[in-house]
């Protein structure tokens, strides 16, 4: 499960680069929960993904210099031969769903 919430991190920070209100790195990282080091590290990997990321010292916030969209999608199945339970939307259980499976 580190990976789902590795993943809801980068989404929340992604979600806040884009409204522009993050704050200064120590802030973002006490919003987030995390230290400011992972906050670099997030931004990397965004980086990685060809994110054009800016920094705003005036404002104090971090900014996309431009378009980027970052849209997350995945579900999870776990289960016995006969019944499937699906985990959507990350770390979420969404009712007790049972699909058989085929």
């Amino acid at each position: 499960m580190k990976n789902i919430k590795h993943i809801e991190r980068l989404q929340r920070l992604h979600n806040l680069i884009k409204m522009e209100c993050t704050g200064s790195p120590s802030e973002v990282a006490f919003r987030l929960g995390i230290s400011e080091r992972t906050v670099y590290y997030l931004i990397e990997q965004l980086k990685d993904y060809e994110a054009q990321i800016g920094y705003d010292r005036s404002r104090k916030t971090y900014f996309y210099k431009d378009d980027f969209v970052l849209e997350v999608n995945f579900s999870i199945c776990i289960g016995a031969h006969d019944h499937v339970m699906e985990i959507l939307d990350g770390s979420y259980l969404k009712g007790n769903r049972f699909h058989p499976q085929h």
